[in-house]
Parts: structure tokens; sequence; C-alpha cells
């Protein structure tokens, strides 16, 4: 045994460890300066909607936007709750039918909605037939109805596809002799609500309210518009001699909309020891502004999604809501999406939503083109660009939205409001106010931002709404 390797302590062996040669590495640290990174956050995202939307400056806190008179025509959705296995329709939302707009008697509301009748339809059953005499109005609380027309060559061919919240067959409430124009078809399983013209009528006999209500719609003047329900403007063309020119004017929204800049602010706090001597060899209250900053941009980008004043997918009109033929997102959906607008500049779509779009078009053999934005390389259909936007929710379903648009104010498109020149600014419409130091030294500041967005006409933005993103192919 070699002196100094093993001994016998006690009646136990231990093992002699040389001694140190060199300064280790954990006391060597003591006297090294430290390379580090600046502090990082994983809830920084690309934000291309801030990116992409052309900002404009809104003087006065507000931007009201100026259309034509349009003829509402009641295209909304209609409500429902549900209790258990039963569906019921709020009351009011019987309103968002045409022949009830306006119509404001509680008592006969709650009576209609309590003489709908609850109905479900499994998948490839018709809900009702072209051609055959349309006499109930049927309220769609769950499911997918397409609505089937004849093509050119008399062969079968989906018109349009209903989801949850629309309605078909208002016509009948008022007219005893209309008809179904397409055959509706349930795509899935289906739970409607259906009220008849009888009821409606029976209701009629006893309630004055509804009685005249449903005699001065049928009375009024049927509205001279465009194929967009705005006031028509007469023209004449095409004419020779010494023809009678029309006479007209533009006429306009009485009650535009306007759009107040919204805020989103917090106080940041810093101790003043912190300020004072920790700030080698990266500046503390700058790294804890600008962290706050990030934070408050990523907020701002959901508010311009998701918030229901003024975001994105709640103000897309009813009449842009698309559906999609198949529950995944295919390029005919999209190319339909694109359809319904000029100068479409941009899609925006949860990354889920774009890797099955991606799997569709893999399925059919197609490969999406890419255009270069910012010297990045982003993905594109027809040649507008698919944005990545996380904001866009994902429901328990596993169903997300896409959104297309045209954007800037020469094109009446979709527009971000912004008001920069705001004192103590450090971005554009974002400010960072010192707000004084406390008993405990504690320093404060209010980082402020404030936004907003508006649509200036309905066609600028559409939704392709309940697109599937878990299917597997």
């Amino acid at each position: 045994m070699s002196i100094g390797s093993v001994g016998a302590v006690g009646g136990e062996l231990h093992e002699q460890r040389p001694a140190q040669q060199s300064l280790g590495t954990a006391a060597a640290r003591n006297l090294a300066t430290t390379t580090k990174s600046v502090p990082q956050m994983q809830e920084i995202t690309s934000r291309w909607l801030l990116r992409m939307l052309p900002w404009v400056q809104v003087e006065g806190g507000a931007y009201r936007v100026n259309r034509r008179l349009t003829y509402t025509v009641g295209d909304g959705r209609v409500t429902f709750v549900q209790t258990g296995d039963r569906v019921a329709v709020v009351p009011a939302e019987l309103g968002e039918l045409p022949a009830l707009r306006g119509f404001e008697d509680e008592a006969a509301l709650a009576e209609l909605a309590n003489r709908c009748e609850q109905r479900t339809y499994e998948a490839g059953r018709p809900l009702a037939e072209a051609g055959t005499p349309a006499d109930r109005v049927i309220l769609l609380a769950h499911g997918r109805v397409e609505q089937i027309g004849e093509g050119p060559y008399g062969d079968e061919t989906v018109v349009d596809v209903l989801a949850d919240g629309a309605y078909l067959g208002e016509a009948s409430l008022t007219d005893a002799d209309a008809v179904w124009q397409y055959t509706a078809r349930a795509a899935t399983a289906c739970t409607v609500l259906v009220l008849t013209r009888d009821d409606v009528l029976n209701l009629a006999d006893r309630a004055e309210s509804l009685r005249s209500h449903l005699a001065g719609f049928a009375a009024l003047p049927a509205q001279r518009t465009n194929t967009y329900g705005e006031a028509a403007i007469d023209l004449s063309a095409g004419h020779v001699g010494e023809a009678v020119v029309p006479h007209t004017f533009v006429d306009y929204d009485l009650s535009p909309r306007e759009y107040e800049l919204s805020v989103a602010q917090t106080v940041l706090k810093i101790h003043s020891r912190v300020a004072d001597l920790y700030n080698q060899p990266m500046n503390q209250t700058e790294q804890q502004l600008r962290l706050t900053v990030e934070a408050l941009r990523e907020r701002q980008e959901d508010e311009l999604v998701n918030n229901r004043e003024f975001g994105l997918l709640a103000n897309c009109d009813y009449s842009q809501r698309l559906q999609p033929h198949d529950g995944a997102p295919t390029p005919d959906d999209l190319d339909e999406l694109l359809s319904r607008r000029r100068g479409s500049k941009l899609f925006l779509a949860h990354p889920k939503a774009i890797a099955a779009f991606g799997r569709e078009c893999n399925r059919r053999g197609l490969v999406p083109g890419t255009v270069e934005v910012g010297g990045s390389q982003v993905p594109a259909w027809r040649g507008v660009p698919i944005f990545p936007c996380s904001k866009i929710p994902i429901t328990a379903a596993r169903t997300t939205s896409i959104i297309c648009m045209r954007t800037g104010e020469a094109d009446q498109g979709v527009i971000g409001l912004q008001q920069a020149g705001i004192p103590d600014e450090i971005e554009p419409s974002l400010s960072v106010r010192f707000m004084g130091i406390n008993e405990q030294a504690i320093i404060s500041y209010l980082v402020t931002a404030y936004y907003s967005a508006a649509v200036l006409v309905p066609d600028a933005l559409g939704v392709l709404e309940n697109v599937e993103v878990g299917r597997r192919g």
C-alpha cells in the first residue's frame, strides 16, 4: 500500500485526496468580470399587427368614421342561453330578425321566445328544401349548416355555410307566399330553434303592439340601395339626345361611429438604492422600463385583436364572416376570404392555424409561396402574406379564426389610431412619467400607451371563423 493513498481510522477506510495545486474555479469567479446578457423575456412575440398597421395621428383623443347612409337590414346574430341540454333564445335577440327590428315590447318578445321549439338534426339531414313553402324561421343555436343551390350545369353547389347565431327563413314572418330559395342541410350535428309564422300571427292577434309593428313593417316602402345597403345615388348612362338627367345627392350617416383612444397603463417601481448602486454594466432602470414596455406592447396587440369595443374579431361585419367548408382551413377558404375584398394586404392567423393550412396544402400537393417583409421571409397565399399572431384565441373545441384585411386610409381599410407627441413620450403614443419617490425610497414611473383601431368600411376586414386546428390528415 502506498503511503498517503488509503488509511485506516477507527477501523474505517478513507481515501486521502491529493493536496490542491492551483486556484479553484469557484474562488476565481469572485475576481472575474462575468459576461452576461440583458434580462430576457419569453412573452415577446413578433407583433406583426403593430408593425403592419398604418398608424393615424388622432388629435383630441377620438377618430370619427363618416360613411354614406346605410340602411340596416338586421343581419346580426342571435344569442342563446343553454341549461343542460336545453337551449333558449334571449328574447331581446329576436330583434335581430328584420321583421322584428326595433320592436321593444319585452312581454311579447318573451312570449315569442317561449314558443320557439328546439330540434336537433344529424349531419346530412335537410332542415329545409328549396322551392317548398317557407313557414318558419330557423335559429341556429349550434352546429354548421350548408345552403345548397343549383350550379350552372344542374349540379349541387354550396352557396354559403352558416354557423352558431345565424338564422334562416326570416321572410316567412311577413310573407305568406315565401318559399325557401336554397336547401338547408346540416353539415354537422345541429341544434336549432324553430319559430313558425302561425305562432307569430296567433300572438299578433292578441298583442296590439306586435300587430301594429308587423303591419308597419309590411307597409314600409322598399329603400333604394346599392348592393352594400347604402342609399342609392341616381345616375344615368348610355342615353342619347335630350334625355332628362336625374338629380341626386349623397346622403351621410347621421350618427357616425367615433373611436376613442384606449389606454394601457402600469406603475413601475424601482428602489432608489438599486437605481443608484447596481447600474454596471447595465442600467437597472433602463432594463426595467424596457421589459415593461415590451409587456405593454404585447397587451396592446392583444387588445387590438380581442377588445369588445374596437378589436378586429369583435368589429368584423357579419356579412364578412365566413365559415370553412370542411372545418380545416383550405386554399378554397382563403380564396373566398380574399374574394370578399379588394386589395387585401395581409392575413393574420394563429401559428397553429398556419400549420393546419400548410397540412391542407400538402394534402393537395400545393406549395404556398413566400414574400419578403422587412427582411424576413413570410408564408403567403396568392401573394398576400400570412403573419403569425398568437393573440388570436384558440377555443376549447380547438377552433380559431383567420383574419384578412385591407389597410390604410387611402384604401378605406383598417387603420391603427394613436396620438404621438404626448408629454414624456419615449415612443409614439407611449410615455413614461416620473411620479416621485415615497417614504420607502421607492421611485415610481407611470408607463402609458394610447391606441385604438378603426375599420373604415365593412369590407375592409374579413374573418374566417371556426377553423379547426387539431385535425390530422
